[in-house]
């Protein structure tokens, strides 16, 4: 049942407390739509930017860009410490954490970029690339710019700013396109990835400043406070040490174990794979931490609104994940190029992560926005944990074998955050499982049907661009209708709520 049904008698008590409901019901489809729009606006421009880098760049050079900045993304999380988090789910005393908050991350910026610079020549050492060493001594100032826009953004996703959504995240993608694309036609290389990254930043920082109201200096930096912000901190930071430790790993162990361009493969697989996962965070995510937290006090409700938004993200995952599996390899050709299907490959590897990455987005917004932040410590470690064993077993397997770990562990990740969640919320397994497995198995039947459509029949990759596009969309609409039907037969109750849904309006019950 949906937030704001009632049933028989019970009318006149739910329409005691309907209105509350309604309010945060209406602000997260808020901030959801205008997540989807800006999404819809920044992966297109994405697309469209990393199908002409595709062109003008190698995957040696994107491997080199990879390698260069994987110390900056090892870092980033460092300068905030979780507390955007803190700020997000805080009530009390908002003015002077939010100073605190601020003061405090840009003296670890500054920290964390001077650790960059010291530390730039040990990557040129590992990846046996003096460029490599350049682009991160390079790329430590955008640690600083990191860690100017984490305020800011914690105010505007405290306020469910729909501004946010539909200003910041397409400004990134465009300044970030029209550079780098620029200087790559002029011949800068791996440094137009770089300069663009810069100018994304900046482009962020102004984006973010200038739609907030919030200003530094109107509350007071305390210690206190500062220790209180980094106890609830400490285990996301602990979760960014894992997540980026093993990316890192996996960096080292693709670009010194096999090659920079398999690193650049490795690049590019990963970002078209986190597709799935951008929208799970954008259009969800962001919307659903300060909404647990304004209702983590109510069982009920909480335990109603978490089963609906894990059923919506994983009715969205799995096509999303399935048509990877099923024409993943095929539509990187298509779109990239036959220099780039090693990407393609590395692609379908990770195919996992998507839903792995839903299950776990869900489950952790629920976990902090209870105040619950310590089980995430487990979390990590799992995670970390799974990572390195995996990889060091499946890497002989080669570029394939990465991209399988990366599955692996998103997977277990995933299912192992449902399990935290579940003493959080207080659901049962049963529960959780009428809400995931029907549409998991509506999209194996999918994924069969498309993948022998197209792997038997159409083939798009060996066609021109125009003829392949035409030929994947096809792929597309197939997958969806099959995806439809079968899930009609599986969960037809699930279908009748889904269609209400996607029209934007509330489901009921006879």
């Amino acid at each position: 049942m949906t937030a704001g049904e009632t049933r028989g008698g019970s009318a006149a008590g739910a329409n005691a407390v309907d209105p509350g409901q309604q309010a945060l019901n209406s602000k997260i489809k808020r901030v959801a739509a205008a997540s989807a729009a800006a999404l819809v606006v920044a992966q297109l421009i994405s697309l469209v930017q990393t199908i002409v880098l595709a062109r003008l760049l190698t995957p040696t050079e994107v491997g080199l860009f990879a390698a260069g900045t994987v110390l900056t993304a090892f870092l980033s999380d460092f300068s905030e410490g979780g507390m955007r988090a803190g700020l997000v789910h805080r009530d009390v005393a908002l003015a002077d954490a939010a100073e605190t908050v601020f003061r405090g991350t840009i003296g670890t910026g500054l920290l964390m970029v001077i650790g960059a610079l010291v530390a730039s020549p040990v990557i040129g050492i590992v990846f046996h690339s003096a460029e490599a060493g350049a682009i991160a001594a390079a790329s430590a100032g955008s640690l600083l710019l990191y860690s100017l826009i984490n305020v800011p953004e914690a105010m505007l996703q405290r306020q469910f700013s729909v501004k946010r959504r539909l200003v910041v995240g397409p400004s990134i993608s465009i300044s970030f396109a029209v550079t780098s694309v620029t200087l790559a036609l002029l011949g800068f290389g791996v440094w137009s990835l770089v300069i663009g990254s810069y100018v994304s930043y900046v482009v962020w920082v102004v984006a973010v400043w200038a739609i907030t109201d919030w200003r530094p200096g109107r509350g007071k930096f305390t210690w206190s406070m500062w220790r209180e912000m980094a106890r609830y901190g400490f285990p996301l930071v602990m979760g960014f040490v894992g997540t980026r430790t093993r990316q890192m790993i996996e960096s080292v162990v693709v670009g010194r174990g096999l090659s920079t361009a398999a690193l650049g493969f490795y690049r590019y697989g990963t970002r078209i794979s986190q597709i799935p996962v951008n929208v799970i965070i954008d259009v969800v995510a962001n919307a659903l931490f300060p909404a647990f937290s304004r209702m983590s006090d109510d069982t009920e409700r909480m335990r109603r609104n978490y089963l609906q938004a894990l059923g919506s993200v994983t009715l969205f995952a799995v096509p999303l994940s399935g048509l990877i599996i099923a024409a993943g390899e095929p539509a990187v050709v298509v779109l990239l190029g036959e220099p780039w299907r090693g990407a393609g490959i590395a692609v379908v590897a990770m195919a996992g992560m998507g839903l792995g990455k839903a299950f776990t987005c869900v489950s952790e917004e629920a976990i902090k926005g209870c105040n619950r932040t310590s089980l995430l410590n487990w979390y990590t470690a799992v995670e970390f944990g799974v990572g390195v064993v995996s990889l060091l077993l499946i890497i002989p397997f080669g570029l394939v074998g990465v991209g399988l770990a990366i599955s692996i562990t998103q997977l277990t990740v995933g299912i192992f955050c449902l399990y935290l969640a579940k003493g959080v919320v207080g659901v049962t397994f049963g529960q959780i499982g009428r809400t995931v497995v029907p549409p998991i198995v509506a999209g194996a039947v999918a994924v069969v049907a498309v993948a022998l459509l197209e792997h038997q029949v159409f083939h798009s990759d060996t066609h021109g661009i125009a003829v392949g596009l035409g030929m994947l969309v096809v792929d597309t609409l197939a997958f969806l209708v099959v995806y439809l039907l079968a899930l009609t037969a599986v969960a037809p109750a699930m279908v009748r709520a889904l269609v209400p849904l996607l029209l934007g309006r509330r489901a009921r019950r006879g």
